[in-house]
């Protein structure tokens, strides 16, 4: 929700991690959204088998229904690689449903890799997401792990087509919320996508010119209205939220709510994930410097 560089902003075509999401999490409908690397690099760390027009229509047939569930269990319990191992058996059916928890599952595995596996996945993921997506163009979590994928896939194809790409994110990203406006971290994915581009520099922003004419654009109160909305929807859902906030209310100068969100961060009691410890250990760097 990983992107580019800002050295690699220098040198268009060097590849460099994704802009969004490391994971992405959510609880009903599930999602991981977090993104590599410390807030201060911009774009360093840097988006139904029974019959095929249920599944289009987001019906799964009974028995889909029952892996559906188990998985989402699986998931909770942040068990990527039993939650894949249950899904990769219905690879070849038409389901959405299960399709985009496939590619959620083989992105999540792969981050678990080395750097050859972590690739592998994430092209696996994409030929899942892109056929969820044709299947069912009405799935708020189609779009929102379609808008992470075409990130991510972009990270293995140079730094020129990430920044083409970067519309086209947000893009999905804006027909997920519009489908499921409650979705904490589709708005977080969204809020931190506006903070990359609010966080770029003068020579960014002439570099990107030369991919778009007219490169993105937005603003830090734009990214900590999504942030803080994201938190409402559902309060504690991603410890790298409360991070962002911190963060965007110091380049807005509030040095008192950063700090409130910093010790938010660091006080997290569910810290499980890699993603969770980073997020932990950037705010106790904040910390000591406010």
């Amino acid at each position: 929700m990983a992107m580019i560089t800002r050295r690699a902003l220098k040198y268009i075509a060097v590849p460099c991690r994704p802009f969004i999401y490391t994971a992405v999490r959510t609880r009903s409908q599930l999602l991981t959204c977090g993104i590599t690397g410390t807030v201060k690099s911009f774009l360093k760390f840097p988006l139904t088998v029974l019959i095929p027009t249920m599944a289009a229509a987001g019906v799964s047939s009974p028995e889909l229904q029952k892996v559906i569930d188990e998985s989402e269990t699986l998931y909770e319990k942040k068990d990527f690689s039993a939650t894949y191992d249950l899904l990769i058996p219905h690879k070849e059916c038409n389901d959405a449903n299960v399709l985009w928890r496939l590619a959620r599952a083989a992105t999540e595995k792969g981050k678990m890799g080395n750097e050859a596996e972590r690739k592998q996945h994430i092209f696996e993921a994409w030929d899942y997401i892109s056929k969820a997506l044709e299947l069912d163009d009405n799935n708020f979590a189609c779009h929102k792990w379609y808008g992470i994928l075409l990130d991510y896939t972009a990270e293995y194809e140079g730094t020129k087509k990430r920044i083409s790409n970067a519309y086209e994110v947000k893009k999905h990203f804006m027909r997920a919320i519009e489908l499921n406006p409650t979705d904490a971290t589709t708005m977080y994915c969204l809020g931190y996508w506006c903070f990359l581009f609010a966080d770029m520099a003068w020579y960014e922003r002439k570099i990107a010119s030369l991919v778009f004419g007219t490169p993105p654009t937005s603003t830090f109160e734009e990214a900590l209205e999504h942030f803080l909305r994201a938190e409402k929807a559902e309060p504690g859902f991603y410890n790298k939220n409360n991070k962002m906030i911190g963060m965007t209310y110091l380049r807005l100068k509030d040095k008192e709510n950063a700090k409130i969100y910093f010790q938010k961060t660091v006080n997290y009691q569910n810290a499980v994930t890699k993603e969770d410890f980073e997020a932990i250990k950037d705010a106790e760097t904040q910390l000591k410097s406010l």
